[in-house]
C-alpha cells in the first residue's frame, strides 16, 4: 500500500481533532448536571446558574460560554431550542405603499385595522378598508395610494375596490418577501435544521430553532428589517447653537416640573413632557451642580467649547435613558426637526471594557418634501464578513448595486474630510471619515464586532430588506420532542445494535477479522462525530439517518473486502497476497458505491432545505470518514501486522459461514416474464393504494392545530401520546415538552380540512377526554378549558410551503437521475442506468405503497412527516450501493470473459456477490430491527421505513436492476 505515511498522519490528525471537539460536550455535560441539581428542575434557575459561570475558564483556557458553543449541538427534536412566533407589521407595509402619507384619517384607520385584526381575526386589508370607510365614508383610497411605487397599478381615478384588490396583492407579496428573507437569514445562521411555518392567522410566522445558544443574537437577527441608510453628518459645532436652544427648553421644562412636583408630591406630568418621575428627580439632583445646562451636563459637553466631530455625546448605557428623555421632549423634537437634525445612538459601545456609546448628529435631507437619508433602501449587491487588516476586530465589506454606487460616489465626493454615518434599522453601525471619492460602490462597516456579529450583519444585509418590521410576539424554550425517556431508549437500542453487529461480523468472519472490522466501525463513528462537532453541525433525526447510511456503507465496504479476500484464498493465495488482492479488487466497487451516495448527498445539500440538508450534511461527512476507515485504515492495520508475521492464521471463515453461499448457482434470470408480472402487480397495488387511500400525512404536510396544555405535575410525553391516540382516529398527535416539564404542546392534523365552526370545540373535548386521567379528580370540561390548563391554541398552516415541497421532490428526483448519469459515465452502458433508476423508483413506490396500505392497521404510527423524507433518502442511498456492486462484478466478468454470453455473465455476477449482498443486508437489518423494537415510539416509523428499504432494496438489485440491464443489453445485441 502506498502513502502509508499520509494515512498515519490523517489518523492522528482526525483523532486529535475528534478528541478536541468532542471533549467540549463531555465538559459542558458535567456543568449541565450541576445546573440541573442547583435549579431543582426550574429552567430559569438553571439558565441563571449557567450564565453566572459563562465567563469562567473551565477547559483548555475556554470559558463555559465558549465551550457551550463548541459542543455537539442537538436539534430541536433531540434537545430543544427556541420556539418563536413572529408578526409582520401589516400597517408598516401599507404606510410604505402610501409613501408614509401623514394623513390623519389614514393613520387612524391603520391603527383601527391593527386592532380589528388582532381581536377579531380579520384580514388586514379588509379591516383597513372597513375602518377607513367608517372614519370617512366619502374618502377615496386612490388619493392615498397613487404613489410612484404603485404607478401603473393605482391612479387617481381608481375606485376603492380596485385599490383594495391591489393592496391585497401587494400585502401578499410583502408577506412572501418577509418569509423568504427570514428563511434566508436562518439558513445562513448555521446548520440548525430550522422549521419555519406560515401560520393560519395572517402575518404570523412560527420559527423553531434547535440548539440555539444565544437567544439575544437570534432576536437581533430576526427582528431587523435590514433598512440600510447612509446619512451625511453635522459636526457638533454646526449644531451647537441648536443644542443651546434645546438646553434652554429642557431647563425651563425641568423648572416647571420641579414646581409642579413640589406642589403635588406625586406627579407624573413630567412624563408627558418627555420625562419620567425618575428623570425629574434625577434632573433635580443635578440642578444644584449645573441647573443652567442640564442637556450639556447629560451629554458631557462644554457649552462654551464646540468641537468638530459628529459625536454629540459619549456616555455609558445607564446614562442613555436620561438623554433620550430630554430629547424626547415634544418641543425639543420640533426644534431638531425644524433644523433638519436627527440624533442616533451607535449600535455597540466603543469597547466592551468601557461600555461607552456615541450619539451621532445626522443631517436630514428633504426628498420629495419628505425627510430622508441621501442613500437608502435595497442598495446592497453583496456583503461579506472578515477581519480587518489593522484591527483584531471583524468587519463587514459591502458592494452596492450600480445605481446606488453612482449616488455613493457623489456622496463621498461631496463629503471629503467629513463623516458619513452608516445606519441599519435606526442604529448607527459606523461613521467613517471620507478620505477620497469612492467610485467602485464599495464600503465597509467597522467597529468592535466579534466574528459572529460581523457574520450576522453580513447575513442580514445580503438576505435583503424586509418589507416591514417583524416583531417577536411569542417566545418559548422548547424541550426535546423525543423526551428523556425516548432518548435513553434510543441510546440503549443503538448500543445493543452495535454489539449484535460486532458479534455478527465475528460469527461470519472470525474473531480477528470481526474485531478489526468492528473497531473500524467504532472509529468511524468517533471520527464522524468529531468532524461534525468541528463544523458545528446540529444533529437531528434526519442527521442520524445520514449517519446510519454512512455506517451501512462502512459495513458494506468491509464485507466486500472480506468476500474478495475469501475468493483469493479459495484460489490458493497466501494470506498476505489475498489481503492485497482483496483490497485492490474491492476498491472499484467501494469507490463507485460511495461516490454515488456522495452525489446524492451533494445534490440534496444544494437543493434541499431543513431536514433534507441535515441528512445530506451528515451523510457527506459520514461517507468521507467511512471510506477512509474501511479502505485505508483497516488495510494499514492488516499490512502492519502481516509484515511482522502476525495474523497468519486468519481464514475469514467460521464453522457457521464455511459452507454458506459458497459457489451458489441460482438462476435469477430464468422466469423473467413471471417476475415482471409479480413486480407489476406489486407496483400497481402500491400505486392504487397511494392514489386512492393516500398517506397518513403528519402536521408537517397538512397543517393542523397546536394546543399548549399545562398540568399540575411533570408529564411524560409518550404517555400523553398513548392516552390521546384512541380519540384521534389514526391521526397520532405529536407531543413535545415546552418550557417546563409540566407543560406540553400537542399538535394534530385531525379534522384540519373541516371548516365547521364546531371543529375546535370537538377537538378540545377529545383532548379533555383523553387527558382526564392526568387531571385532578373531578375536573370538568369547563375547568379544563377556562381554568389555566389550556394555555393557548393555534391553527397552523403547512410547515413546508408549496415551493419547499417541490424543492424536496426535485432534490430526490435529481439525486436519482444524477446517480443514473454517473452509472452511465462509469459503466459506459445505458442499460445499467435504466436498471438503477427503475429499481430505485420501485423501492420508493413500494415504501409509499406499504405506508399507504398499512396505516391504521399496524399498532404504531405511520405518519408521513419530515423525518420520513430522511428515511426515503437513506433508502435511495443504501439501495444504489448494492446495485453498483453487482454491476461492477458484471463489468469485471465481461472484461475477463468477453466470449461468454450475457445470460451466464449476469447470473454468475449475481451468484458471486450473493454472499456479500446477504451479509451486508443482514448486518444492516439487525441494527434496524433492534432500533425498531427497542428504540422507542419516536423513531419507530423511521426505522420501519428503513427496514422496508433494506429488504426491497436488496430484492430490487437481484430482480429488477440486473434483469432490466440484462434485457436491454440482449436487445441491443440482437439489433446489431
Amino acid at each position: 500500500m502506498q502513502n502509508k505515511g499520509l494515512v498515519k498522519f490523517l489518523v492522528v490528525a482526525l483523532t486529535l481533532i475528534s478528541i478536541f471537539y468532542l471533549s467540549f460536550s463531555f465538559v459542558t455535560n458535567k456543568y449541565y448536571k450541576r445546573a440541573r441539581k442547583y435549579s431543582g428542575g426550574i429552567p430559569s434557575l438553571e439558565n441563571q446558574y449557567l450564565d453566572s459561570l459563562a465567563n469562567e475558564k473551565i477547559w483548555l483556557g475556554y470559558s463555559l460560554e465558549k465551550c457551550r458553543a463548541m459542543e455537539i449541538n442537538l436539534g430541536l427534536d433531540l434537545k430543544g431550542g427556541m420556539n418563536i412566533i413572529m408578526e409582520i407589521a401589516s400597517a408598516d407595509i401599507l404606510k410604505s405603499l402610501s409613501d408614509n402619507n401623514p394623513d390623519l384619517i389614514f393613520n387612524q384607520a391603520l391603527d383601527r385595522a391593527t386592532e380589528l385584526q388582532s381581536k377579531k381575526g380579520k384580514d388586514f386589508v379588509s379591516a383597513f378598508a372597513l375602518a377607513y370607510k367608517e372614519l370617512d365614508p366619502n374618502a377615496k383610497l386612490s388619493v392615498i395610494f397613487s404613489t410612484y411605487e404603485l404607478k401603473g397599478k393605482i391612479c387617481l381615478q381608481s375606485t376603492n375596490e380596485e385599490v383594495i384588490a391591489v393592496l391585497r396583492n401587494e400585502l401578499r407579496i410583502a408577506y412572501e418577501n418577509s418569509f423568504n428573507v427570514l428563511r434566508s437569514r436562518i439558513d445562513k445562521f448555521g446548520v440548525v435544521a430550522p422549521n419555519i411555518q406560515r401560520m393560519a392567522k395572517e402575518g404570523l410566522i412560527s420559527i423553531e430553532l434547535p440548539g440555539v445558544k444565544d437567544p439575544n443574537r437570534v432576536r437581533d437577527l430576526l427582528q431587523g428589517t435590514a433598512n440600510l441608510e447612509f446619512w451625511e453628518t453635522y459636526s457638533e459645532s454646526e449644531i451647537h447653537q441648536t443644542l443651546i436652544f434645546a438646553n434652554n427648553i429642557i431647563r425651563d421644562s425641568i423648572q416647571l416640573a420641579h414646581q409642579y412636583f413640589n406642589k403635588t408630591a406625586v406627579n407624573n406630568n413630567s412624563a408627558t413632557m418627555g420625562f419620567s418621575p425618575q428623570t425629574t428627580v434625577k434632573a433635580k439632583s443635578k440642578a444644584s451642580e449645573d441647573l443652567q445646562y442640564p442637556l450639556f451636563t447629560s451629554l458631557r459637553l462644554n457649552p462654551n467649547q464646540p468641537h468638530q466631530t459628529c459625536v454629540v455625546a459619549s456616555v455609558k448605557r445607564n446614562e442613555k435613558p436620561n438623554i433620550d428623555a430630554f430629547l424626547g421632549n415634544s418641543k425639543v423634537k420640533a426644534l431638531l426637526d425644524a433644523n433638519r437634525i436627527s440624533l442616533k445612538w451607535t449600535i455597540k459601545p466603543r469597547s466592551e471594557e468601557n461600555g461607552v456609546y456615541d450619539l451621532i448628529a445626522l443631517k436630514v435631507s428633504y426628498i420629495d418634501n419628505r425627510p430622508k437619508p441621501i442613500l437608502s433602501g435595497d442598495v446592497i449587491q453583496d456583503a461579506s464578513d472578515h477581519f480587518g487588516q489593522t484591527s483584531h476586530y471583524a468587519e463587514v465589506s459591502m458592494t452596492m448595486k450600480s445605481e446606488a454606487a453612482k449616488v455613493w460616489a457623489r456622496l463621498t465626493k461631496d463629503n471629503l474630510g467629513k463623516a458619513i454615518a452608516i445606519v441599519l434599522d435606526d442604529a448607527v453601525y459606523s461613521f467613517p471619515t471620507v478620505s477620497s471619492e469612492i467610485n467602485d460602490g464599495t464600503s465597509r462597516i467597522t467597529g468592535n464586532f466579534t466574528a459572529e456579529q460581523a457574520k450576522d450583519l453580513a447575513n442580514v444585509l445580503k438576505s435583503g430588506k424586509m418589507s416591514a418590521r417583524a416583531k417577536i410576539v411569542q417566545e418559548e424554550i422548547v424541550g426535546p420532542s423525543l423526551g428523556q425517556q425516548a432518548i435513553k431508549l434510543g441510546f440503549i437500542s443503538f448500543i445493543i445494535a452495535l454489539t449484535i453487529l460486532i458479534l455478527y461480523l465475528i460469527l461470519i468472519y472470525g474473531l480477528g477479522p470481526g474485531l478489526i472490522a468492528s473497531s473500524a466501525l467504532v472509529i468511524n463513528l468517533f471520527f464522524s462525530l468529531g468532524v461534525m462537532a468541528s463544523f458545528h453541525v446540529v444533529l437531528t433525526l434526519s442527521g442520524i439517518a445520514g449517519i446510519v447510511l454512512a455506517l451501512a456503507l462502512a459495513v458494506d465496504a468491509n464485507v466486500l473486502i472480506y468476500e474478495r479476500i475469501k475468493e483469493e484464498m479459495r484460489g490458493g493465495s497466501k494470506i498476505r497476497k489475498a489481503v492485497e488482492e482483496g483490497y485492490r479488487k474491492a476498491f472499484p466497487a467501494i469507490f463507485d458505491a460511495n461516490l454515488t451516495s456522495l452525489i446524492t448527498g451533494i445534490i440534496l445539500l444544494i437543493c434541499g432545505t431543513g431536514p433534507i440538508q441535515g441528512f445530506a450534511f451528515t451523510l457527506i461527512i459520514g461517507i468521507g470518514v467511512s471510506f477512509f476507515t474501511a479502505v485505508f485504515l483497516t488495510r494499514l492495520t492488516y499490512e502492519t501486522f502481516l509484515s511482522k508475521g502476525k495474523l497468519q492464521n486468519f481464514t475469514f471463515i467460521t464453522k457457521l459461514s464455511k459452507n454458506f453461499l459458497v459457489s451458489p448457482n441460482f438462476n435469477f434470470l430464468k422466469n423473467l416474464r413471471l417476475l415482471y408480472i409479480v413486480l407489476s402487480v406489486i407496483a400497481t397495488m402500491s400505486f392504487v393504494s397511494f392514489l386512492f387511500r393516500g398517506l397518513n400525512k403528519g402536521i408537517d404536510y397538512t397543517g393542523g392545530r397546536n394546543y399548549v396544555i399545562r398540568f399540575k405535575q411533570p408529564i411524560n410525553t409518550a404517555q400523553v401520546q398513548e392516552l390521546l391516540n384512541p380519540y384521534f382516529e389514526n391521526h397520532t398527535p405529536s407531543v413535545i415538552t415546552i418550557g417546563t416539564a409540566n407543560q406540553v404542546r400537542i399538535s394534530t392534523n385531525y379534522m384540519i380540512e373541516s371548516n365547521d365552526l364546531c371543529t375546535d370545540s370537538i377537538i378540545q373535548y377529545k383532548l379533555y377526554e383523553g387527558l382526564k386521567l392526568l387531571l385532578p379528580v373531578g375536573t370538568t370540561y369547563d375547568q379544563f378549558i377556562n381554568n389555566g390548563y389550556v394555555q393557548s391554541l393555534q391553527k397552523v398552516g403547512p410547515s413546508i410551503a408549496d415551493d419547499l415541497k417541490q424543492k424536496a421532490i426535485w432534490a430526490v428526483g435529481l439525486a436519482v437521475l444524477a446517480i443514473g448519469l454517473y452509472v452511465l459515465l462509469r459503466f459506459r452502458d445505458i442499460s445499467y442506468s435504466v436498471g438503477s433508476i427503475a429499481a430505485l423508483t420501485f423501492d420508493t413506490l413500494f415504501i409509499l405503497g406499504t405506508y399507504s396500505l398499512l396505516w391504521g392497521i399496524v399498532p404504531f404510527s405511520l405518519e408521513v412527516d419530515q423525518t420520513f423524507i430522511g428515511a426515503i433518502l437513506t433508502v435511495v442511498g443504501y439501495s444504489i450501493n448494492d446495485k453498483v456492486v453487482i454491476f461492477d462484478r458484471v463489468r469485471e466478468y465481461i472484461f475477463f470473459h468477453p466470449k461468454k454470453n450475457k445470460f451466464e455473465i449476469f447470473n454468475a455476477s449475481l451468484n458471486s456477490t450473493l454472499d456479500r449482498t446477504f451479509n451486508t443486508s443482514m448486518s444492516t437489518l439487525l441494527v434496524l430491527l433492534i432500533i425498531f423494537f427497542f428504540g422507542g415510539e419516536s423513531i419507530r416509523s423511521f426505522s420501519f421505513a428503513m427496514i422496508l428499504g433494506v429488504v426491497i432494496g436488496t430484492l430490487s438489485s437481484l430482480f429488477i436492476a440486473a434483469p432490466i440491464a440484462y434485457e436491454i443489453q440482449i436487445r441491443k445485441k440482437k439489433k446489431k
